[in-house]
């Protein structure tokens, strides 16, 4: 245990001896989180339009206002003919275009079936799909009210469905909230990658570690020894996170936070042995770093952070099972946003138990000590 401890001093003494790794731990991660959290948003506040109105009646104008009336869409043009109203799709200047028919009112007052044309900008297919699905609604409320106009309605008329919708756990659908938990485990557990690749491969640049490969050390000690220091500096930044997160987002915190802690040590254990298996193969610091980029980019894509894992396909929905950083996600939502328990994330707690055996037996099975 002497053996341990002295290379577990030995490890945060570099540490802190390194002015450029201090502020990489503390100040960087807290002004990612702060500035990621706010700027990555699914939310589509703003939808640039023009109206291609051929009909110009009290229907298509009372149609206009009520389009107008949400601020999610801004005109941005009023086109005479259809080739001027493409021109804006093709110089994105507008998401979408909506053309109303000649004899709009016409038809529906003759109780007729008529037709609205949607042209929509799909290069942002998320601007897209969620823009035209705001106008669609906008479009069946106003198809809804005008219905007492054009017919004859009953004074009893038959009972109704009602459909009344709530959002549990994020009931104002604040995306800062969905996303303060993601942006926090993703910066924690790719930060403890990075360093940890870059760590042995420091000692070998600077030639310190032939001076630990003549003790008689073991590979297991070496790797531990290695691993405790970024171990505790992993847990530190998921406490400071969680409470930047809390004054400056307003996160909720549903469930135990020492629950998220164990689980967050337990993932941190296994990027971590994942980084020094990286570390044990590279010559440089820069190979390291290319290296642990390759699976950081896998990792982010994959993760559920940005698209929802439910919504890729099945190949890749497995692909996601070896994801430390997709359990890390899931789980901080989970005890966070909905109070979860340990029996809610327990296949996450045991697919990143396995993937921290498997990593860090790797990691100690890689090094290669030369007496």
């Amino acid at each position: 245990m002497n053996v341990l401890r002295y290379l577990i001093q030995k490890e945060f003494i570099q540490i802190f001896r390194n002015k450029a790794i201090l502020p990489m731990m503390t100040i960087l991660p807290i002004l990612q989180l702060l500035v990621l959290t706010s700027a990555a948003s699914n939310e589509v506040k703003l939808v640039n339009m023009v109206v291609l109105d051929k009909d110009q009646s009290e229907f298509s104008r009372t149609l206009l206002q009520t389009i107008r009336a949400n601020e999610r869409f801004k005109e941005v043009g009023y086109p005479l003919s259809h080739k001027e109203a493409f021109s804006y799709l093709e110089s994105s200047a507008a998401d979408i275009v909506l053309e109303i028919p000649k004899d709009f009112e016409k038809h529906l007052m003759r109780k007729e079936g008529t037709e609205l044309q949607l042209l929509i900008n799909a290069t942002n297919g998320q601007q897209a799909t969620i823009g035209s699905g705001y106008l669609g609604a906008i479009i069946r409320q106003f198809n809804k009210g005008i219905l007492p106009k054009i017919s004859a309605i009953p004074k009893t008329p038959a009972a109704q469905l009602a459909i009344h919708s709530r959002y549990w756990y994020n009931p104002d659908l604040a995306y800062d909230k969905f996303m303060a938990p993601g942006i926090l485990a993703q910066l924690t557990a790719l930060l403890t990658i990075i360093l940890s690749a870059m760590n042995t491969v420091r000692e070998r640049e600077l030639g310190t570690i032939e001076q630990l490969n003549v003790t008689p050390i073991k590979k297991w000690q070496f790797i531990l020894g290695k691993l405790v220091p970024f171990l505790c500096i992993g847990i530190v930044l998921v406490i400071v996170g969680i409470t930047f997160s809390k004054l400056i987002f307003s996160i909720p915190i549903r469930g135990s936070i020492f629950l998220l802690l164990g689980y967050a040590i337990l993932n941190i254990i296994a990027v971590l042995g994942l980084g020094l298996f990286i570390s044990n193969f590279a010559n440089t610091q820069q190979q390291a770093i290319f290296v642990a980029f390759f699976f950081i980019i896998i990792f982010v894509l994959m993760s559920g952070l940005f698209t929802p894992i439910d919504s890729m396909p099945i190949w890749a929905q497995k692909l996601t099972i070896p994801n430390p950083l997709a359990h890390f996600i899931s789980v901080s939502r989970k005890v966070l946003m909905k109070g979860s328990g340990i029996w809610d994330i327990r296949f996450e707690i045991l697919y990143t138990l396995i993937l921290a055996l498997f990593f860090n037996s790797i990691a100690i099975w890689s090094y290669k000590k030369q007496v």
